[in-house]
């Protein structure tokens, strides 16, 4: 790509004069056109923008560090029994939040968060925010936010 950056990038940069202009470029959508429909489709596949949630709501999947990470409410995740993953078997990061979208853990390994340390965290925010479902066997339950 970077011996065609003259056909495919120069065209936007037409015009742009700082950072903010760059800023403005959306370069997924000019990178996805680099790789045609097919190479699209599996870029999707295997690094998905986002994580959809037993809840039914979505994440969105950073891949700016070192490792995919996303940052979710805990109760979107009830119900979940395997960590998700991108790329086939690369486990994404989850930033655990509190119904007021603070951090509460990082894990990589969901199911040794219900088994493990869940039970802490599920008394102290049980206090914190009593109007919220806080199971006992969060893997096993309804994915709901209130009572």
């Amino acid at each position: 790509m970077l011996a065609t950056l003259d056909d495919w990038l120069a065209p936007y940069l037409v015009g742009a004069v700082g950072a903010a202009d760059l800023a403005r470029l959306d370069t997924e959508m000019l990178l996805s056109s680099q790789l045609g429909w097919d190479g699209s489709t599996r870029l999707g596949q295997l690094a998905p923008a986002h994580l959809d949630t037993p809840a039914g709501r979505t994440a969105v999947i950073d891949y700016s560090r070192d490792i995919p990470t996303a940052s979710v409410r805990v109760q979107d995740l009830f119900g979940l029994r395997q960590h998700p993953t991108v790329a086939g078997d690369v486990r994404v990061s989850l930033e655990l939040l509190s119904p007021a979208d603070r951090p509460i853990q990082i894990t990589s390994d969901l199911p040794g968060f219900w088994a493990g340390s869940w039970a802490e965290v599920r008394k102290e925010m049980a206090g914190r925010y009593p109007k919220h479902q806080w199971p006992a066997d969060p893997a096993n339950a309804t994915p709901t936010r209130l009572k």
